[in-house]
């Protein structure tokens, strides 16, 4: 097909339902001359899902193209990103990572014979690229490697200095991977920027860079995500796909972060060329729509109703997940899988308690060991010693309030916070700050920027001073008495709390919660948790 396509038509099957094209005169120019070589390249982190099929769908597109088209997975990046994947599991990972696309790749009609499968630490660890990550890091600025990552790499407040190595090396990669374009999601831009900047400083060319729409989930952004029902995963059964199809937002006449309907745009229309809306005859029997826009169109006006919408992507979904769900039935990928990715460790009896007879072994990272509970701040006063930081007394159900010194009047004013419900972690060491000892640490959620947005955790209606907050699933927990400040127990916890997006706090995606209900930050979706 490609063969018989002029440049102009290789360059619109290249671009279409992109969001926003860097370097489109390159492209063309390259077309002209030969094939395109282009790279996706994905973090061997958590488990693929559904919403994969996005960028699947466009290599199908550059392949119809001509292009010849990398996939790296990109396993040092997993581990320099918070270290998302630990080390003794990325092999496992990127195992599982090229048997899953490859047949998510295979139940979309791509042949696989015309891909390159490239893995990261193959040529990262080589002594080329070393030197040309010390060449880089010599001239990116501290800013401009946290700002380029900042809607990648997860942002905490301490950062640690692989994950302001991360863009740089994505950036590295386009060379030693020899492509002209990069494609990537739109949340990547800022990287592809910083690669444009600084790869000509090494001697490299500028590539293009090609970027996906961010795309609602098929859940939308009124699902919560921490919900494991709202998850589809690529090896769900038929009727768990159903079920969780039924839960998904898709209210009627609403085009908008609507991810059903997003489906049907981004995967189904690019691999099919149609959409067939299943209904009952006595409402006018199936329909087949060969644009988008008329679909579009016919559920804003709520002439295609969200039951019928659904079951339709039901059964279009389930023809893309069958040949996966088939191929993982074999007891090798089985295995694969549950060793790539092994389920939470169950508690030890007799384990070794940390100090004071806490929830278990050192090495037992449950989050019921962080003792946090629901406080009422009493007081706010300002640091007799800091300009910058304030006392606030807060009662958390005990005889006295706790004295907790923070700078969270930089971003609330004194009089906001006066009588606020707020989170406290009461289980941390004490800590001096400025003469005057912090005994608790406040929970807040954070986005890191210009500026830097920081607001309080606020628990369910209703909620009293003392009420104890605890991750789903980890109720019977037990508390630590003190965490030991040297096995970092907090701080490894905490890489995995973040905002989602309906602004509900998680942990690895489960929800924080009181007895009374879930515990929410009023703005800061997809923000931290420190």
């Amino acid at each position: 097909m490609a063969d018989q396509l002029s440049a102009d038509e290789k360059f619109n099957l290249v671009t279409r339902n992109l969001q926003e094209v860097l370097g489109e005169e390159k492209l063309k120019q390259v077309l002209q001359e030969r094939e395109l070589k282009v790279y996706w390249g994905t973090a061997t982190t958590g488990k693929p899902h559904v919403a994969y099929f996005v960028p699947m769908s466009k290599i199908a597109d550059f392949l119809k193209a001509g292009c010849e088209v990398t996939i790296l997975f990109a396993d040092l990046h997993a581990f320099l990103d918070n270290m998302k994947a630990p080390w003794e599991l990325l092999e496992l990972r990127v195992k599982y990572y090229e048997q899953v696309i490859k047949a998510m790749l295979e139940s979309i009609g791509v042949p696989l014979e015309k891909l390159k499968f490239v893995k990261g630490t193959d040529y990262q660890l080589s002594r080329e690229y070393t030197l040309d990550v010390y060449r880089l890091s010599s001239m990116v600025t501290e800013h401009d490697a946290k700002k380029a990552g900042a809607e990648v790499v997860k942002q905490v407040d301490h950062p640690l200095l692989s994950g302001l190595l991360y863009p740089g090396l994505q950036a590295l990669d386009e060379e030693y991977l020899k492509v002209d374009a990069q494609f990537g999601g739109v949340d990547q831009r800022k990287i592809f920027t910083l690669a444009e900047k600084y790869l000509p400083s090494l001697g490299y060319a500028k590539r293009a860079h090609l970027m996906n729409p961010m795309v609602p989930g098929l859940t939308g952004a009124k699902m919560s995500s921490s919900e494991e029902e709202s998850k589809i995963d690529l090896l769900d059964s038929k009727e768990d796909v159903k079920k969780k199809l039924k839960k998904a937002f898709c209210e009627p006449g609403n085009i908008q972060n609507n991810g059903v309907l997003s489906f049907v745009k981004y995967v189904l229309f690019p691999l099919r060329g149609e959409f067939c809306v299943k209904k009952d005859a006595k409402w006018g029997g199936d329909k087949i729509y060969t644009v988008f826009e008329e679909v579009e169109k016919d559920f804003a006006e709520e002439v295609v109703h969200p039951g019928d919408l659904k079951a339709s992507v039901e059964v279009a979904l389930n023809q893309l997940l069958e040949p996966i769900r088939k191929k993982f039935e074999s007891p090798e990928l089985r295995k694969l899988t549950n060793s790539a990715y092994p389920g939470p460790s169950k508690t030890k009896t007799g384990a070794k308690g940390a100090k004071g007879g806490g929830g278990g072994g050192d090495d037992e990272l449950a989050p019921s060991r962080l003792d946090i509970r629901v406080g009422k701040i009493v007081s706010v006063e300002k640091h007799p010693d800091a300009d910058s930081l304030y006392l606030e007394k807060i009662d958390v159900g005990e005889a006295e309030p706790r004295t907790v010194v923070s700078g969270l009047v930089a971003y609330i004013s004194q009089e906001d916070l006066q009588d606020r419900m707020v989170l406290l972690l009461c289980n941390l060491k004490p800590q001096k700050m400025r003469g005057i000892e912090s005994q608790a640490m406040l929970l807040c959620a954070s986005i890191e920027g210009e500026p830097r947005r920081v607001e309080p955790l606020d628990p369910p209606d209703g909620s009293s001073p003392g009420d104890r907050v605890f991750v789903e699933g980890y109720e019977a927990g037990k508390a630590d008495d003190r965490l030991n400040p040297k096995k970092k127990v907090w701080e490894k916890l905490q890489v995995d709390l973040m905002i989602s997006d309906e602004c509900v706090a998680q942990w690895t995606d489960k929800q924080l919660m009181t007895k009374l209900g879930q515990i929410t930050c009023k703005t800061l979706k997809g923000g931290n948790i420190s």
